[in-house]
């Protein structure tokens, strides 16, 4: 008997359904959520930057760069979400193929921007904000200047930006600490500790002092900044609506998935401590794992299509570290219904805390690291030590998880359901007000 119960009630009305047998009928989904009929506590003002802060990046990018100008003028379009996806699998035009987009796992700073511009409770008024939003895109400044360029061009935006925050009557009220902005990207793109080796990665945004003042959303902070705050990253699926939502919900809850586990990706021969080669082994030499080589296969692992149906027909799916301690397909995977397998509790635990459940037993499944590097454990036997109803209640929480690990469709206002920006935007929002409170204490 199926009674679906854990659905988190600070975002979500509960409600039961019970049944003798688990089918997409009988799926507990998110109920639908009342609008809030008050914006007090919530209004946000939107700086006005002059668009050599956001729009004039994604079109000079174009024009100046030959080597990433398709690509970023492909995920630019469509408010960042990219191209559309055709569901060739799927002959019904239902809502559960709809929503779905080419999109860049470093586009959020786009997305992110057009989002709040329908938000609900915006203010032209900013003495009435309770935070300020600056659409500085920081995250496609760093691509279209990494590569190429010395230090002073790479930091050029990043002090101008601040030059124009600081000379701003908003910034002097609490010296910025209402003030908001997402950087699109991990945060080690944003913290060259020198100001003059050019060897050294990125630009010095988030070293700026002003900056620390700020809350800054990127998609992997670190574990020791208090005012860098991890997102999720953007995943293919961009729902507009409820509807589509509960359809894709109903869709991945009855999938069959004939494969114990999965893994998409390839080895990092140049990271010394990487196990990726290792799961790359084990998952070779299992009758019941899926493996999408990157390197054999690099065309379908940037095939959406390709990535989610390795996600859709496995229980599985193993989420070892990325270039960094997070990698975007996590949040594809668990879109797809597939539970999670963390290897770093830097992957995912000490990441999203506004987005993903404390309790990590409910929807994941953790191996150290170390374990696998020494060959102490066998990831077939761990996986397959779980019982059937013991893998089908994890799914259903990740199921349940999907609203809040994926961004709606920027374009239209979001209503139904709270997504990744929403709790985003709480997020904030609860900060800034602990950062008035304390600099009221402070002043008496």
């Amino acid at each position: 008997m199926f009674v679906a119960t854990l659905i988190y009630s600070l975002y979500y009305h509960s409600s039961s359904s019970t049944s003798s047998t688990t089918t997409p009928e009988h799926f507990l989904h998110i109920t639908h959520l009342h609008q809030p009929t008050s914006c007090t506590g919530r209004y946000i003002f939107i700086h006005q930057l002059p668009p050599n802060f956001n729009s004039d990046i994604l079109s000079n990018c174009c024009k100046n760069l030959s080597n990433a100008s398709t690509h970023t003028c492909l995920f630019s379009s469509n408010s960042g979400l990219g191209l559309p996806l055709d569901d060739d699998d799927d002959d019904d035009d239902d809502d559960a193929s709809s929503g779905w987009f080419n999109t860049d796992q470093f586009s959020l700073d786009i997305i992110f921007h057009h989002r709040m511009t329908n938000y609900d409770c915006l203010t032209s008024n900013s003495s009435l904000a309770s935070a300020i939003f600056i659409p500085f895109y920081a995250g496609i400044d760093f691509a279209c200047h990494q590569w190429g360029f010395n230090t002073s061009v790479r930091d050029f935006l990043s002090m101008e930006v601040v030059k124009w925050l600081t000379a701003r009557p908003e910034w002097e009220i609490i010296g910025g600490k209402d003030h908001f902005m997402v950087a699109g990207r991990t945060t080690w793109d944003f913290r060259r500790i020198k100001d003059d080796e050019e060897a050294l990665w990125g630009n010095k945004l988030l070293l700026l002092p002003e900056i620390s003042n700020m809350t800054v959303l990127t998609v992997e902070s670190p574990p020791w900044d208090s005012n860098d705050f991890a997102v999720p990253y953007p995943t293919y699926f961009h729902p507009c609506n409820y509807n589509q939502v509960v359809s894709w919900q109903d869709k991945v809850i009855g999938l069959e998935r004939p494969w114990l586990f999965a893994f998409a990706g390839a080895p990092r021969p140049g990271q010394k401590d990487s196990i990726r080669q290792i799961l790359i082994e084990q998952c070779r030499l299992s009758v019941n794992c899926y493996l999408l080589d990157c390197v054999s296969s690099p065309g379908n692992c940037h095939s959406p299509t390709s990535v989610m149906k390795v996600f859709e027909s496995s229980s599985f799916c193993l989420q070892p570290r990325g270039d960094s301690a997070t990698r975007r397909s996590m949040f594809d995977a668990m879109v797809a219904g597939c539970v999670p397998v963390f290897f770093s509790s830097g992957t995912a635990y000490e990441q999203y805390i506004w987005h993903l459940p404390s309790n990590h037993s409910l929807y994941s499944v953790f191996i150290a690291e170390d374990d696998v590097r020494n060959r102490n454990v066998n990831i077939e036997e761990v996986l397959s030590g779980y019982s059937e109803e013991h893998v089908r209640s994890m799914r259903e929480e990740v199921v349940r998880m999907i609203p809040r690990l994926v961004y709606g469709d920027p374009r239209v206002r979001v209503e139904g359901f709270k997504d990744a920006f929403d709790l985003a935007v709480d997020g904030v929002l609860r900060r800034v007000e602990r950062l008035r409170k304390e600099v009221k204490v402070m002043h008496g």
